[in-house]
C-alpha cells in the first residue's frame, strides 16, 4: 500500500524564540508520531530550517527532515523561500501542513493551516503598523485558501469562523498536547533556591514574555495593594518583550526590586522546577489562543490563578481559580489557592491528563485525513 505524502511546512520555527506556537506544533508532531496511521498510512516530512535536528532529535529520529537552503533569518527571506524554494519542493506531496499561521500562494492542492490565534484582531494596538497590515492582507486570503484551518481552541476557532465567515466545518480544533513525562528532569528546589536568591522566600510564578498582553503590571499592582507579604516573591521568566523597559521601570518605582526576580529565558529543567516549587502560577493574561502554561503548571502539581480572558477559562474548566482581571477579585486568591491546594492539586492533574499529546496527535491525524 503507497502511504500518502505530507509535507509539514516549519520553516517559520527558530529555536528559543518562537515560544508556545513551537512548542504546540512540536508536540502534536510527537503525538503523532504514536499512533499506527503514521506506520501504515502516512508518510510525513518536515521542511525545517538548519539546524532543526539538533535542536529537535525527538522529531529528527522519527521523520524525513529537510533542510532549506541557508538565509539571513528575516521574515521576508523566509517567506521567499516559502513561495519558490519550498512551493516547488512540495509539488508532489498529497497534502501539506502550514504551521505559522500564512500560507503561500504556491504549492500543494491541499493544505491545512494552523491559526495560533488572532490576537491581532482583539489587541491591534500591539502590533507595528507595517506587521499589522501585512496580517490584515495575508490572513484573510491564507484562510480562504486552505483546505482545512485548525485551531487550539474553540475560542480561536469560533473567532476565526465569525470574524472571517468560515464555514464551520473548515476550522477544527486540535488542541496542545503535554507529556505526561513532563517535570521528571526538572531542576531540584535547593539548587533554584540558591542560585535565585530565593532564601526561604515563598514564590509565584509567571512564565511569559513581556508583551503587553501577558500584563505583567497587574501582579505589580497587586504586590503593592494586596499581596503585601515580604516574604512572598514573584519570579517572571520569559523573554525580553515589548513591554521589559516598562515592567522594569515599574518594578523600581514600585520599590518592588527585592520581591520581583526577572530571569530571562530559562531551560526546561528550570522552567518545571520553578513550577513545582511554586506557591501558584500567577497568569493575569489579556489574550491566549490557549495558554499552555497552565496546563504545564496543574500536571506538575501548581495551583493556577489565571484571568478570565480569551481561552483561558475553557483550558482550566473549574481545575483552577479563574479571575477577572480587577484588583479586588484577586485580592485573596493566594489564601483561596492556599485553603484548597488538595482539591486544585487533584483536578488539575485530571485537567491535564485530558491534553495528553497521544490526543492531540490522534486529533492531527484526524485533521489530515479530512484534508485529503
Amino acid at each position: 500500500m503507497t502511504r500518502q505524502q505530507i509535507g509539514v511546512n516549519l520553516l517559520w520555527l527558530r529555536s528559543g524564540q518562537v515560544g508556545g506556537s513551537q512548542e504546540y506544533l512540536v508536540r502534536q508532531l510527537v503525538g503523532a508520531s504514536l499512533h499506527e496511521k503514521i506506520k501504515h498510512e502516512y508518510e510525513i516530512s518536515l521542511f525545517v530550517p538548519k539546524g532543526f535536528a539538533q535542536h529537535h532529535p525527538e522529531l529528527a529520529s522519527v521523520y524525513k527532515c529537510i533542510e532549506a537552503p541557508a538565509h539571513a533569518g528575516s521574515r521576508a527571506a523566509r517567506i521567499a523561500l516559502e513561495q519558490t524554494w519550498l512551493a516547488f519542493k512540495s509539488r508532489r506531496f498529497d497534502l501539506m501542513h502550514h504551521g505559522g499561521g500564512t500560507l503561500p500562494r504556491f504549492g500543494a492542492r491541499r493544505t491545512v493551516l494552523t491559526m495560533h490565534d488572532v490576537q491581532y484582531l482583539s489587541f491591534p494596538e500591539n502590533f507595528s503598523p507595517v506587521r499589522l497590515a501585512y496580517l490584515r492582507r495575508v490572513i484573510p486570503s491564507s484562510l480562504r485558501r486552505a483546505t482545512v484551518v485548525t485551531a487550539p481552541s474553540n475560542y480561536v476557532r469560533e473567532r476565526l469562523i465569525k470574524a472571517f465567515d468560515l464555514p464551520s466545518m473548515q476550522v477544527r480544533v486540535v488542541h496542545h498536547g503535554v507529556e505526561s513525562s513532563l517535570g521528571a528532569g526538572a531542576t531540584s528546589e535547593s539548587e533554584l533556591r540558591r542560585r535565585l536568591g530565593l532564601g526561604l522566600r515563598q514564590v509565584i510564578f509567571l512564565p511569559a514574555i513581556t508583551h503587553p498582553h501577558k500584563n505583567h503590571q497587574f501582579l505589580l499592582q497587586l504586590m503593592t495593594q494586596h499581596w503585601t507579604d515580604t516574604n512572598l516573591v514573584l519570579v517572571c521568566a520569559g523573554g525580553k518583550g515589548r513591554s521589559e523597559d516598562v515592567f522594569m521601570r515599574e518594578v523600581r518605582r514600585r520599590n518592588l526590586d527585592e520581591r520581583v526576580v526577572r530571569i530571562g529565558r530559562v531551560s526546561d529543567a528550570d522552567r518545571d522546577g520553578l513550577m513545582k516549587l511554586s506557591r501558584a502560577l500567577v497568569f493575569p493574561s489579556l489574550y491566549e489562543g490557549f495558554g499552555a502554561p497552565v496546563l504545564e503548571a496543574m500536571l506538575l502539581g501548581t495551583p493556577v490563578i489565571s484571568s478570565n480572558c480569551a481561552a483561558l477559562p475553557e483550558v482550566i474548566g473549574d481545575a483552577g481559580l479563574v479571575l477577572p482581571l480587577e484588583l479586588d477579585a484577586w485580592a485573596n486568591a493566594l489564601q483561596i489557592v492556599e485553603s484548597k491546594r488538595d482539591q486544585f492539586v487533584a483536578s488539575g492533574k485530571i485537567r491535564a491528563a485530558e491534553f495528553s499529546i497521544s490526543n492531540s496527535g490522534r486529533d492531527l491525524l484526524a485533521v489530515y485525513g479530512a484534508a485529503l
